[in-house]
């Protein structure tokens, strides 16, 4: 087993620390705090785009209002799931690494379907209209898909962890 170096004691740290306990506590808070998380996604992502395609100053500032709680989101479901797709591998257990695989496989499936569906409404729409894609209809699907690619693990693993059930004394291994 390879030695955990000081990143990767600071970063387990990090991502143990229970300061945000309440948002995840139970299951129903977990759900929640994920779907906020969507929800400031979305958001985040929507006046990216808005202020990249459509070239509207007022998405700059809304971008900087949606950062801190999109931080403070992301935070809550790292720290829900102890870093589990943040740590190295090597910060991991057995039960740890077989849980970040499948957090992986069900958020490439999950993906993998929301692609599909898209991409056939896309092609639903363009055969069955006169509409036709240009090009900041085809970045923004594209850019959409990114961002959803990006954090379905995150949301998969948040949506999954279980009830903290730790004492005090367990620390790092």
């Amino acid at each position: 087993m390879t030695t955990a170096t000081r990143y990767d004691r600071r970063m387990y740290a990090l991502m143990n620390r229970r300061e945000a306990a309440p948002l995840y506590r139970t299951a129903a808070r977990r759900r929640v705090l994920v779907a906020a998380h969507v929800l400031l996604t979305a958001a985040a992502a929507t006046t990216w785009l808005a202020m990249v395609v459509a070239d509207a100053g007022w998405a700059a500032f809304a971008m900087l209002g949606l950062l801190l709680p999109w931080v403070v989101a992301t935070g809550g479901i790292n720290a829900a799931t102890r870093g589990l797709l943040e740590l190295r591998g090597r910060m991991l257990d057995e039960r740890q690494t077989a849980e970040r695989d499948r957090v992986r496989a069900i958020a490439h499936r999950a993906t993998t379907g929301l692609l599909l569906l898209g991409t056939a409404a896309f092609g639903l729409l363009l055969w069955t209209t006169d509409v036709r894609a240009d090009g900041e209809v085809v970045f923004a699907a594209l850019f959409t898909a990114l961002v959803v690619h990006w954090l379905m693990p995150l949301w998969v693993a948040g949506l999954r962890a279980e009830d903290d059930i730790r004492t005090d004394g367990d620390d790092l291994p």
